[in-house]
C-alpha cells in the first residue's frame, strides 16, 4: 500500500516517462549527427486548417530521428495567397514559434536549422522576420534556397542578427544567379562572414561536381548536408544506393574526421512506401554506411 504522497510521487514520475524516453533516443551514429530535412514529410496530411507540426513530430518519432532542419512552409498555414502569407509572417506573434519549439523540446527533437527561403518578392520586413522566427524556434542557423541577388539583400540582416545563413544549392548550373557551383558558394561567403554552405550532395553530384572533394576542402564553411541520391548529368533522384552520389563515402568521411557537420535525410525520390517508410529506409542505409 502507498500513502497519498507516495502515490502522487509515482504518478508524477509516470507522467514524466514519455519525455524521458524521447530524450533517451539519439540519432547520432558513430559520432555523426543524422537527422532529417522535414521537407521529406511534405506529403503527410496536415492538421486540418493548420500547420504540419504534429504530423512531423509523430513521423520523426516513428523514424527515431532526433534533430532536423525545419522547412518553413510546414510552420505556415496552407492554401494562402502570397499577400496572406506575407501578412501571416509579419503579424503572427513570436509566441507562436516559441510554442512550436516547446513541442519539439518535449518530444526530444532539436531544431538545428530553420529553412527560410526569401525570393525576389519578399520585402525587407519579411527577410528580417525570418531571423526572428528562427530565434524563437531555437534554431542555431538559417538555411536558404535563394539566389545570389537576394543573398545580397540578406547580408545586412544576417549581420544585424549575427546569425549564420547557409545557402542551399541545386543543380541548375546554367543560371549564374543560382546556387549550384562551387564558385556560387564562394561568392556568397565573400559577401558576409555569416554566410556558409548547406551542401546538398545529391544536387551537387547531378551538377557533375565531387561532393566528397568539396567537403574535404571546405568543411569549415559547411553547416550541414542534405543526403539524397541522384545520377550525374542532371540525372533523376533515385532510391539510395542506385544513383551516383557518394552517400556512404561522405558519411564515412564525417566519421573518420570527426567533423560536426549534421547530415540530414531529404527524401525526394519516388518511393514505393509512405514518406515515413522511405525515410526509415534512408536512415537504415546511413546506419549501415557508418557501421
Amino acid at each position: 500500500m502507498y500513502t497519498r504522497r507516495e502515490f502522487g510521487t509515482l504518478a508524477l514520475a509516470g507522467l514524466a516517462l514519455p519525455r524521458l524516453a524521447a530524450a533517451a533516443i539519439d540519432s547520432t551514429v558513430a559520432g555523426v549527427r543524422l537527422g532529417v530535412q522535414t521537407y521529406s514529410f511534405r506529403d503527410l496530411p496536415r492538421t486540418p486548417g493548420g500547420d504540419a507540426i504534429e504530423p512531423i513530430l509523430k513521423a520523426m518519432a516513428d523514424c527515431s530521428l532526433t534533430e532536423c532542419e525545419l522547412w518553413s512552409p510546414q510552420v505556415e498555414p496552407a492554401g494562402k495567397s502570397r499577400e496572406e502569407l506575407r501578412a501571416w509572417r509579419l503579424e503572427t506573434p513570436l509566441s507562436f514559434f516559441r510554442e512550436v519549439k516547446k513541442k519539439f523540446d518535449a518530444a526530444g527533437i532539436r531544431i538545428y536549422a530553420f529553412n527560410y527561403s526569401p525570393n525576389a518578392s519578399y520585402t525587407d520586413q519579411e527577410i528580417d522576420r525570418g531571423f526572428e522566427m528562427a530565434k524563437a524556434l531555437g534554431a542555431q542557423i538559417i538555411t536558404s534556397s535563394t539566389t545570389l541577388a537576394v543573398a545580397k539583400r540578406i547580408v545586412p540582416f544576417a549581420e544585424k542578427r549575427q546569425t549564420v545563413v547557409a545557402m542551399h544549392g541545386h543543380s541548375n548550373v546554367s543560371d549564374p544567379n543560382e546556387f549550384a557551383t562551387p564558385q556560387s558558394f564562394a561568392a556568397a561567403m565573400q559577401m558576409s562572414k555569416y554566410f556558409k554552405v548547406n551542401l546538398d550532395i545529391g544536387h551537387f553530384t547531378a551538377a557533375n561536381y565531387d561532393a566528397l572533394a568539396y567537403i574535404r576542402e571546405h568543411h569549415a564553411g559547411v553547416t550541414n548536408l542534405h543526403l539524397k541520391d541522384r545520377k550525374k548529368n542532371q540525372g533523376a533522384n533515385t532510391p539510395w544506393g542506385e544513383g551516383d552520389t557518394p552517400i556512404r563515402e561522405v558519411l564515412q568521411l564525417l566519421k573518420r574526421e570527426r567533423w560536426q557537420i549534421p547530415a540530414y535525410i531529404e527524401y525526394e525520390y519516388a518511393g514505393q512506401g509512405t514518406p515515413i517508410e522511405e525515410v526509415k529506409k534512408c536512415y537504415a542505409y546511413a546506419n549501415e554506411s557508418l557501421g
